[in-house]
């Protein structure tokens, strides 16, 4: 992930720890908590963690998690798709998320706390090169964070690295539909965006298949919320 995203993050976990009023995005905007369509789904969940939402989508529905499902989350924040989760997998599942930056691991590891959610584990890592063992999980999600990726190629390999053979990919992010016209929503996210095919082939690259991309929101400059799936084959190994 770029340094200024890195930091953006980062600034955001530090106001959220240090401020109640501090809002990440409004309700109903094409990112942040807008886009999960159950309110009270977010209920009983920290403040802190609904706040610092800074997502495209709700990647939890796009997975359908099942009770049982190790499921991992790239780029957690906060820790909200992380603690909907754990709540979907229940007892008998886990979810992990790795987060770049190391003041929003600290703040998903207290929002887990004063959920009294234990079914959970956040680590500090990049998505590029996740800390975990191959074929660790049933599930990789991820909300709006692989477009911001400078290696996508290195991204992928990982997902399907660590994903059982069978296992799943649901993934929100921004994808490229045509050139930018100069009305982006956000330069940043744009900025490393890959376009729907590429996206596509990048992912059957890795060694995954059944893939589909579906547009959701247009942004502007050209550029549109997606709805990522993929399947790691069975046959496959490691």
């Amino acid at each position: 992930m770029a340094e200024p995203a890195l930091q953006r993050y980062a600034d955001a976990a530090r106001q959220v720890a240090g401020d109640d009023s501090w809002v990440s995005e409004a309700a109903g905007s094409p990112f942040g908590v807008g886009q999960y369509d159950d309110p009270d789904a977010l209920a009983d969940l920290p403040s802190a963690a609904v706040r610092v939402s800074l997502g495209c989508g709700n990647p939890t529905a796009v997975a359908e998690l099942h009770a049982g499902e190790t499921v991992l989350d790239l780029g957690s924040g906060g820790g909200i798709d992380v603690l909907l989760s754990a709540r979907r997998v229940g007892d008998t599942g886990f979810a992990y998320g790795v987060d770049a930056t190391p003041e929003m691991v600290n703040l998903a590891r207290r929002n887990a706390a004063a959920a009294g959610v234990t079914n959970v584990e956040f680590l500090h890592g990049m998505i590029e090169a996740l800390p975990l063992d191959a074929a660790a999980v049933d599930v990789v999600i991820s909300n709006c964070v692989l477009v911001l990726s400078s290696d996508k190629d290195a991204a992928f390999a990982e997902i399907a690295r660590v994903l059982r053979p069978g296992g799943r990919v649901g993934i929100s992010d921004i994808v490229r539909t045509e050139p930018d016209d100069g009305t982006s929503c956000d330069v940043e996210c744009g900025a490393a965006a890959i376009g729907v095919d590429e996206y596509d082939e990048a992912l059957r690259r890795a060694g995954l298949a059944s893939v589909s991309i579906e547009l959701t929101d247009p942004l502007g400059g050209g550029l549109s919320n997606a709805i990522v799936r993929a399947v790691k084959p069975r046959s496959s190994v490691g």
